[in-house]
């Protein structure tokens, strides 16, 4: 398998951007940016879908410890449904991108749109996280933070199996939305149902 590359602008301070949590029902999107050093190399690390939760799980610590910078940024529900979610997730990004204790230079941005952070310059990578590490770490970081975000909320709220599925619209989870109810934490914009019927909130 060919390595993923160190770096877009060998000359800048580069941050790799990317969310997880953008298809789900319930739950905020999460984002993250990390800034590596140009001669990073980990022989596991790639796009986050491609990997198992152990192995993600396994990258959290090799990731924080190599990272010059990294930061998480959510933006919740109730905001998604205000804003729409591909704005959402270029907020969350730039929430991520705020907090990063070393001012990045560019952005390199998982995907094919953004919007523009700043005075900083960007470039979208399609499919970036299986072509740049530090866009990798990203897509790990916001995996990973989003997971355990979601496991919490099942302890809350068991129904909807959120420990196993984090949101996403499985039958399982448009079941339990059938039987149950919505929660506060359901994107209220999103097709919940195939049918969309009236939905009842279940505090």
């Amino acid at each position: 398998m060919e390595s993923l590359l160190p770096y877009f602008q060998e000359n800048l301070i580069e941050a790799g951007c990317d969310e997880a949590g953008r298809g789900c029902l319930a739950g905020p999107v999460v984002a993250a940016a990390v800034i590596l050093p140009k001669d990073y190399f980990h022989p596991v690390l790639n796009d986050s879908k491609k990997l198992t939760k152990k192995q993600r799980e396994g990258l959290i610590d090799d990731i924080k410890a190599a990272a010059i910078a990294w930061a998480i940024g959510e933006v919740n529900n109730y905001e998604i449904d205000e804003i729409n979610i591909l704005n959402a997730s270029f907020l969350a990004m730039h929430r991520a991108v705020d907090t990063l204790k070393s001012t990045p230079e560019m952005l390199i941005i998982d995907g094919n749109r953004f919007n523009k952070y700043s005075k900083t310059p960007h470039q979208c990578i399609v499919k970036g996280d299986s072509k740049y590490f530090s866009i990798a770490a990203a897509s790990v970081l916001a995996k990973t933070h989003r997971d355990q975000l979601m496991d919490a909320l099942h302890e809350q709220y068991p129904y909807y199996n959120w420990n196993t599925n984090a949101g996403y619209p499985t039958i399982a989870h448009r079941n339990a939305i059938r039987k149950h109810g919505i929660t506060s934490y359901h994107r209220k914009s999103f097709r919940l149902l195939p049918e969309q019927l009236e939905l009842f909130e279940n505090e």
